[in-house]
Formats: C-alpha cells, sequence, structure tokens
C-alpha cells in the first residue's frame, strides 16, 4: 500500500466519480474548520486543530468519516441512519453526501478542541465561562445550535427555554444553574 503525502495525491487515486464526493467532504470540512490544518495521518486524509479533528477516507462503496468517539456520541440520533461504529461513520456513495451533517459534526469538534486545548492552557478544569465540558454532549450540542456561547447568554434564558432545547435534559438543570450562580447570574424568570 501506497500512502500519499498529501490529500491531493490521496483523492487523485480513486474513480472521478469517488473523487468529487471525497472533494465534496473535504470542502465541507474546510468551512466548517477553516483554521484547522490538512495533512495525512494514518494514512488518511486529516484535519489537525490543537490535535485530531476529523478525518475522511474513500472506500469502495463508502465514504468514511472519523469524528472520533465523542463525535460520534453527541450525534448518535442524526448518524443512526448510516453504519456506524465507535468513531466512525460509512456514508455510501450511491446517496447524496449528508454535507450539513459532516459540518456540523465538524464544527462540534472544532468546539471540543479549542476547549481543551483552553482547558490545558490554562490549566484551570472547574467550569470556566465559554466552557460547557461540564454537561452531556447531546446538552453541550443544544447550547452550542442555539448559539449560547458563554454563561452571560444562557442567564438570558428561562429554565422552561432551555429545556425545551433538544437534546437538553432535566439533569443538566442543576448543573447550569451552579455555574451561573458561580458567576452571580441566574436563569431569566
Amino acid at each position: 500500500m501506497i500512502i500519499e503525502k498529501d490529500i491531493d495525491s490521496f483523492i487523485a487515486t480513486f474513480p472521478a466519480e469517488t473523487q468529487k464526493l471525497l472533494q465534496q467532504v473535504r470542502e465541507t470540512i474546510k468551512k466548517a474548520a477553516p483554521e484547522a490544518e490538512e495533512t495525512i495521518n494514518y494514512g488518511i486524509p486529516t484535519f489537525k486543530l490543537n490535535g485530531n479533528l476529523v478525518h475522511f477516507s474513500g472506500y469502495k462503496n463508502h465514504i468514511g468519516f472519523y469524528p472520533g468517539g465523542a463525535g460520534i456520541k453527541a450525534f448518535e440520533k442524526e448518524i443512526s441512519v448510516y453504519k456506524s461504529a465507535k468513531g466512525s461513520i460509512q456514508f455510501p456513495i450511491d446517496q447524496p453526501m449528508p454535507l450539513d451533517l459532516i459540518s456540523k459534526i465538524t464544527k462540534y469538534r472544532v468546539i471540543q478542541n479549542l476547549d481543551k486545548a483552553k482547558t490545558q492552557k490554562t490549566g484551570n478544569k472547574k467550569m470556566e465561562e465559554n466552557n460547557f465540558s461540564f454537561l452531556s454532549a447531546p446538552a453541550q450540542r443544544a447550547l452550542a445550535n442555539k448559539g449560547i456561547k458563554n454563561l452571560k447568554e444562557l442567564a438570558t434564558y428561562s429554565q422552561a427555554e432551555i429545556l425545551k432545547l433538544q437534546g437538553m435534559g432535566p439533569g443538566s438543570i442543576p448543573k447550569l444553574k451552579a455555574a451561573l450562580e458561580n458567576e452571580g447570574l441566574t436563569f431569566k424568570n
């Protein structure tokens, strides 16, 4: 097996139709993570941003997308129609590529990697503003999808509004309340 040195060379080894799909996936990831660096890692195209972000590859019958275990878990409902494993998803090549889903998963992974890097940089693992890592992945995604990036923005919502978000469970409310109180904030009445 010859390992290609760059993504263009890697994509060029596939049939024309698969090349188009791989290029679509690549462009989608680039748009979702413009700061990420392209490289070849583990013999396949990889995007890095404070560590591995996502990988992708082509196969005879599918495009493999590798967002890691956390990326799979956070989107398990959306990817349930595809064959998947602990850190991978298979998108059949005879169906349209779910580019919106690939974009959402990539953006989620960007947030994860940036939060992880911030925590490592500061050495502070407590609940920081702009960091909802103390919540479950679905709850973090629910806040991100609503555009809530920090505790000040969270304080503009009521508990009832937050509980209506898909992926937000009642077990998250006490954690959010504690984080808000830590900053002298509360949920909107």
